[in-house]
């Protein structure tokens, strides 16, 4: 069966969420997927005490800090984990095991310029044909969509942290 190359983009919330609910029915029919988190660390996300449940099934890698990152003057440090995340992904491209790998929030990385388009366009072109590869963020540049068999696009039509509410367990976190 041949795979497909998804891509999660748009202002609204739920791309992240898209992308693991596609994982969990990739893990539903016996398929072995890892996540790349881009930008993300060290944050209790309720997806990593998932990802332990359903060990090896499913791998969660965080490659990041808690902290935001400065779009105009990202740290060494964050440019150093985009390394780190595109240096994990190529390696996985490789793996017979793997059937889907997502990499959230990579469509943000490269926005704030800590990972190149090209790097990221000749993943695609590098993708095996049997491995799903799936992109999250927000800023999808037009080459991905482009080059991508599905693109949605989540729209903010109203959201309650405009209201002031934060983060919730169980819903955001």
């Amino acid at each position: 069966m041949t795979r497909m190359v998804q891509v999660y983009t748009g202002n609204g919330k739920g791309k992240t969420t898209a992308a693991l609910g596609l994982a969990m029915r990739a893990i539903g029919q016996g398929l072995k997927v890892h996540v790349i988190q881009f930008m993300k660390g060290n944050i209790d996300y309720g997806e990593l005490k998932t990802a332990k449940r359903l060990a090896p099934d499913l791998t969660i890698t965080q490659m990041g800090r808690e902290t935001f990152v400065d779009r105009d003057n990202p740290d060494e440090v964050d440019q150093a984990w985009a390394r780190k995340g595109m240096q994990l992904a190529r390696e996985l491209l490789t793996r017979e095991d793997l059937d889907v790998l997502i990499l959230d929030e990579i469509n943000v990385a490269v926005d704030f310029k800590l990972v190149s388009k090209e790097e990221v366009l000749a993943l695609i072109r590098e993708k095996p044909a049997d491995l799903e590869l799936v992109l999250t963020g927000r800023y999808a540049p037009v080459e991905f969509v482009k080059a991508a068999d599905l693109v949605t696009e989540m729209l903010e039509i109203k959201h309650y942290y405009h209201r002031g509410i934060e983060s919730r367990r169980g819903f955001e976190l």
